[in-house]
């Protein structure tokens, strides 16, 4: 569920129904509302007394509170990760570069881009070995790929945004933490500009 409010596959402002929710995902309705309580905490849905629960509106004036988190924080992270990555971590980002490098922005589609991102974003954070930092990033990217996906038609170049990766999986693999945090913070400083230049 998490992934469809991300990708915007429920879109803002739809309502969420619990009940066929829990039936949707063959559970009972305490781990519906457990999940409800966690996705509310991420700012990915809202609750009104008497009215329901609906899947949060994306509000462009937020870019530049996610940005300024993520502006401190990417680089944080890609440079642990740098020093901290074990060999499983090293060799599943290495095999992440491998797909970077099979992109083709003819063939493959914004979404599945979109896919390909999060998967990349996802083993930085979780090489950096810090379960508090992670949580924290994971929050804010989910925020920050909700507002890239409402303007994915608007993008030139989506393949572009998701091949810059490429570097920073290289020098985070060779363990060059300031290489790794330098490029981190330009793709979040590029994600910005490209969904200002998109407005």
């Amino acid at each position: 569920m998490r992934d469809r409010l991300v990708m915007l596959e429920i879109r803002p402002g739809a309502p969420i129904n619990e009940e066929q929710l829990g039936q949707s995902l063959g559970v009972g309705r305490t781990p519906v509302r457990e999940a409800l309580k966690r996705l509310q905490y991420e700012r990915l849905i809202t609750t009104y007394p008497r009215r329901g629960t609906f899947a949060t509106e994306v509000n462009i004036t937020d870019l530049a509170h996610i940005s300024e988190v993520r502006q401190e924080l990417e680089p944080l992270a890609a440079a642990q990760a740098a020093r901290r990555a074990t060999a499983a971590d090293r060799a599943a980002l290495t095999d992440l570069r491998r797909e970077l490098e099979g992109v083709d922005p003819r063939r493959d589609d914004a979404a599945e881009l979109m896919h390909l991102d999060l998967q990349v974003h996802r083993a930085v954070y979780a090489a950096a070995h810090n379960p508090y930092l992670e949580d924290t990033l994971v929050r804010h990217d989910n925020l920050a790929t909700r507002i890239w996906c409402l303007f994915i038609d608007r993008l030139s170049d989506m393949a572009g945004h998701v091949e810059e990766h490429g570097p920073l999986i290289e020098a985070i693999v060779a363990g060059e933490p300031e290489k790794a945090a330098q490029l981190a913070r330009s793709h979040v400083e590029d994600f910005e500009r490209a969904i200002r230049a998109a407005i």
